[in-house]
């Protein structure tokens, strides 16, 4: 099915140099129209020379029968020298006829007429004269005389009586046959020769043509790249669903079917069927009318919330046919919570560099002066107030994880002039796993990086946040306060949306929709309230038991 591959001088695989396509489609249809033009020639050649041949030996015979009928060659033969008359009577027929002889016998077979005068009396030569003389049969044959081989017409001579008295045999020479059937047969090749041309000229052509098709590239090419993109197909994880302009199923990769059916089943079962049928609903069919694509859209397909992105495929400025791609949500999501715990460390670790940077030029700057009390008094200051927040994490949070993040973002507030302040009620006594701490880790995370972003634009005002958080009783519950705007009426309706953002930019609104989805899937919820600070108050609550945990 595939074509052979070798090994290049790199190690890598690739297809066996061949003959071009073109050069292949050029030679075998020349072979194929030579093929069929010389039988067909050959067939032509030997209808045309058995119709000449039958046409000749018809001629004959009718020459035979109309001199047969003469009645001065009738009456001759009771004359003592039917000869004399026989030969002036058939002369002037051979001329006109263009017959090579026309001979007239007895029952003997003895010559009575014949172009070569000193041959007449002398016995015919061919011994076909049988079937006229005794069986009184018309007919043509085929024989050699003294003449030469010659097609021959035999027609009996009767009397009046009816009797049989003698035979007429005249005769075409086989070469002067032969000379009329190469003449004949000479424009037949000149004009197979020519019609070869063309088809030898339309074989380049539709190679040519058959090439530009392919986009000039060869079958071993065409199958490599088949491979290629089979195994690329089948190796991606988001699913994959092609279309023609008809609706029709023409490709369906592995992750596709799994997601869709979750099965691992052959493309046969789903080759050629619509998609509508199939799968209702994918939007394709909208795409394929519409010729507009479609772009990161929530939808159910089979038993799995995907985000489906779906775009036409035009061939010569139609539209061929359309492409889905695919993804499970919860793929989706799970890698955008990575980036955005990666990015909240990221700013904490930013944060933490900034601030020690400060303190080291502070420090350097002290030395410089010859201040060293100053600058030890400096470093026991910063010391005790870095031990003092460790300390203050330690006593409210368990989890070190917590404590972590909520130290990052403590010195990110610092360093952009923002005060967080902990509740002094706060406490989590527990330290959570799985899928519970990635909930509590992210919520955190992503309310105080809305808080920052809210606050830092308050110039005006104090830049504050106040961070409650505790585990007594049956929930998890995380309060966050700050100074900031605010969120309006308007906004607050679409706050949880994914995608959307009270800054009105592109690529923001991820961590609140993130946020309420993870918390969600633990049995939680997330509620925007009304600060006491003046701005936007989020409270999230997660149950300490139940959910979507793998603890």
């Amino acid at each position: 099915m595939f074509q052979s591959y070798k090994p290049n001088k790199k190690g890598n695989f690739e297809p066996e140099s061949t003959w071009s396509l073109k050069s292949k489609m050029i030679l075998l249809i020349t072979l194929l129209i030579l093929g069929i033009f010389i039988l067909f020639t050959w067939f032509l050649h030997s209808f045309i020379s058995n119709t000449i041949e039958d046409q000749v030996g018809k001629r004959a015979l009718s020459v035979a029968k109309s001199v047969a009928n003469i009645p001065e060659i009738r009456s001759a033969f009771e004359l003592k020298d039917p000869a004399s008359v026989i030969q002036e009577t058939v002369a002037p027929i051979l001329e006109e006829t263009g017959a090579e002889f026309i001979v007239v016998g007895n029952q003997e077979g003895i010559r009575y007429s014949h172009p070569n005068s000193e041959r007449i009396g002398e016995k015919m030569i061919g011994g076909d004269n049988t079937r006229a003389l005794q069986n009184g049969e018309a007919y043509i044959s085929q024989s050699e005389g003294s003449l030469g081989l010659s097609i021959r017409g035999k027609v009996p001579v009767r009397n009046n009586a009816g009797n049989i008295i003698g035979v007429v045999s005249v005769g075409f020479l086989s070469e002067d046959v032969q000379s009329i059937i190469a003449n004949q047969s000479k424009s037949l090749w000149l004009t197979m020769i020519g019609i070869i041309v063309l088809g030898i000229a339309g074989a380049i052509l539709i190679a040519y043509h058959i090439k530009k098709l392919l986009f000039n590239m060869e079958p071993k090419d065409i199958s490599y790249l088949l491979l290629q993109k089979e195994a690329i197909l089948q190796s991606t994880h988001e699913g994959m669903i092609a279309v023609n302009h008809n609706g029709m199923i023409i490709m369906m990769n592995k992750a596709a079917k799994q997601i869709l059916f979750h099965e691992d089943q052959q493309f046969d079962q789903f080759s050629g069927k619509s998609i509508n049928q199939l799968i209702p609903n994918t939007g394709l069919s909208e795409v394929l009318k519409s010729g507009k694509s479609q772009y990161d859209k929530e939808m159910i397909l089979g038993n799995s919330i995907v985000i489906v992105n779906q775009v036409p495929v035009y061939m010569e400025g139609k539209i061929a046919g359309a492409v889905s791609t695919f993804r499970k949500k919860t793929e989706i999501e799970h890698v955008t919570r990575e980036l955005q715990q990666i990015k909240q460390y990221a700013n904490a670790q930013r944060a933490q560099t900034h601030e020690f940077s400060n303190s080291l030029y502070t420090i350097l700057g002290l030395l410089q002066l010859g201040e060293h009390k100053e600058a030890i008094d400096f470093i026991k200051k910063k010391r005790n107030i870095q031990e003092e927040q460790s300390q203050i994490l330690t006593q409210h949070a368990a989890d070190p994880v917590v404590q972590g993040l909520l130290q990052g973002k403590i010195n990110q507030a610092n360093e952009l002039g923002v005060t967080i302040s902990i509740h002094p009620d706060s406490q989590l006594n527990h330290a959570y796993h799985g899928n519970k701490q990635e909930a509590l880790i992210t919520g955190i995370g992503n309310m105080l990086e809305n808080a920052l972003e809210s606050v830092k634009d308050n110039q005006e005002g104090e830049q504050q946040i106040s961070l409650f958080f505790t585990d007594i009783g049956d929930d998890i519950v995380v309060e966050v306060d700050d100074s900031g705007q605010g969120v309006s009426e308007e906004a607050a309706v679409h706050i949880f949306e994914q995608g959307y953002s009270t800054k009105g930019e592109e690529n923001r609104g991820i961590g609140l929709a993130l946020t309420q989805n993870i918390v969600q899937k633990q049995g939680g919820q997330i509620m925007l309230e009304e600060g006491e600070m003046g701005g936007a108050c989020f409270v999230m609550i997660i149950p300490k038991n139940g959910g979507d945990s793998d603890e």
